[in-house]
This record gives structure tokens, C-alpha cells and sequence, in this order.
């Protein structure tokens, strides 16, 4: 564990090096896929509208913090995920799907595998904290 309580996180392979520009580089184009999409893309639209550029520049900001452990990434992405209307369990399937191929389209293996192994880590906590809470317990009298 790391101090606060976090859960520490698996250092990549000393045989990936990640960079900004390619993290830059993926998060257009996957982001460029998923607004084409036709399940996921109306979802991505209705929550940022013409916001667009600066959520782009969020998401480097959040892959730089989880690839390169850099800090720039002040957020939570929970509870904004919480907030969208449409949002269903299948949609993270697709999400991975896109991100995975966007992955493979840019990158060695090593490194593609990197991302994905980091992506599927978010998204399983993600799925597990919007979909399958457990129900409360019985409260205090």
C-alpha cells in the first residue's frame, strides 16, 4: 500500500518507454473513434457538447498521471462517470474494444499492452463502482 492507502501501482516494463506525445497521440485518435461510434459517441456528445478540446487535454492529463505517474491529473473520475445519463455495463466493453484497437493501430505490442492492461484496470473499477454496488446495509437504530 502506499501511504494513504492507496493500492501501489505495477511499474511499467523497463522495456516501455512512454511519452507524452504518445499518449497525446492516443487519446485523439481513440477519442476520434469513439466519437463515431454509434453507442458510445451520443453518450460522449450529450456530456461534453463543444467542450471537446478541453476534455481532450483532461484525458492526456489523466494517461499521463496513470502511465507516467506525473501528478497532472486533479480529478474523480467516478463521480463523473456516475453523472451520465445512458450509461450501461455494455458500453465499457465497447469503450475497451475501441481503446484496445486504437492501441494496437499506434503502438508496439509492449507498449499497447501497457495501456490496455491499465485501461482494463479502470475500467473493471469503474463497472464494479456504477453497476454492481452491493445494497446497503441495515442502518443503525
Amino acid at each position: 500500500m502506499e501511504p494513504g492507502g492507496g493500492a501501489r501501482r505495477a511499474a511499467l516494463p523497463v522495456s516501455v518507454q512512454i511519452t507524452d506525445a504518445q499518449i497525446a497521440s492516443l487519446v485523439d485518435h481513440f477519442y476520434a473513434r469513439v466519437r463515431r461510434d454509434p453507442s458510445l459517441g451520443p453518450v460522449f456528445q450529450a456530456a461534453i457538447g463543444a467542450e471537446w478540446d478541453a476534455h481532450l487535454e483532461k484525458l492526456r492529463r489523466f494517461w499521463s498521471a496513470v502511465m507516467l505517474r506525473s501528478g497532472a491529473y486533479h480529478g474523480d473520475p467516478y463521480s463523473a462517470h456516475l453523472r451520465l445519463p445512458g450509461l450501461t455495463p455494455a458500453m465499457f466493453d465497447a469503450w475497451l474494444a475501441l481503446f484496445e484497437g486504437s492501441c494496437r493501430d499506434l503502438f508496439p505490442e509492449a507498449t499497447a499492452q501497457a495501456f490496455i492492461e491499465r485501461a482494463r484496470r479502470i475500467a473493471r473499477s469503474l463497472r464494479m463502482g456504477l453497476f454492481e454496488r452491493l445494497p446497503p446495509g441495515p442502518s443503525a437504530a
